[in-house]
C-alpha cells in the first residue's frame, strides 16, 4: 500500500500526519469522515479530556486539522481483499458511537483496516513493537 495526497473518493482509507503520528479515517464525503476519535491535535485537547474516545463522524476540515490528507493506494492483492466502497462505508457507519479505544491495541488505524479488510492492523503499532524489541535487545548486549 502506498499513500498519496490525491482527491478523496467515497470509501477511501485516508490519513493525516499529526505530530509524529498518523490519524486515520474513512472518507464518505467532504461533509463526513468516519474516524475513531478526533485527531490528536492541540485544538481538540479540551474535547478529548475526560471523555471516552468513540467512533465519530466529522467533516473533512475537522479530520484534516490543517494537515495534508493522504489516500491509500492499494496493491492488486489488497484490492481483491478489500470490501467495496459501499460496504466499507456501511461497516464504518455501523460502528458510530463504539468505544473501547486503546492507543496500542484498538486505535484509529486498527479501525480503518478492520472496516476495509475485516481484520485489525496497525503499522504504527508494529513499528513501536519493533523499536521496543530492538531497545530490549540492545540493553541486554
Amino acid at each position: 500500500m502506498n499513500w498519496n495526497p490525491t482527491e478523496c473518493k467515497k470509501g477511501d482509507m485516508i490519513r493525516v500526519k499529526v505530530g509524529s503520528f498518523y490519524h486515520y479515517g474513512i472518507f464518505v464525503s467532504d461533509d463526513e469522515v468516519i474516524q475513531f476519535g478526533l485527531p490528536p491535535a492541540p485544538q481538540y485537547a479540551d474535547e478529548r479530556t475526560n471523555k471516552e474516545i468513540t467512533v465519530i463522524s466529522t467533516d473533512i476540515d475537522i479530520f484534516a486539522c490543517g494537515s495534508i490528507i493522504e489516500v491509500a493506494e492499494f496493491t492488486k492483492k489488497e484490492k481483491k481483499e478489500k470490501f467495496s466502497e459501499d460496504e466499507t462505508v456501511s461497516r464504518a457507519k455501523a460502528r458510530l458511537g463504539e468505544g473501547g479505544y486503546n492507543i496500542l491495541h484498538n486505535n484509529c488505524e486498527h479501525f480503518v483496516y478492520e472496516v476495509c479488510f475485516g481484520k485489525k492492523l496497525s503499522t504504527q503499532e508494529e513499528k513501536a513493537k519493533e523499536k521496543w524489541r530492538l531497545f530490549k535487545a540492545n540493553k541486554k548486549s
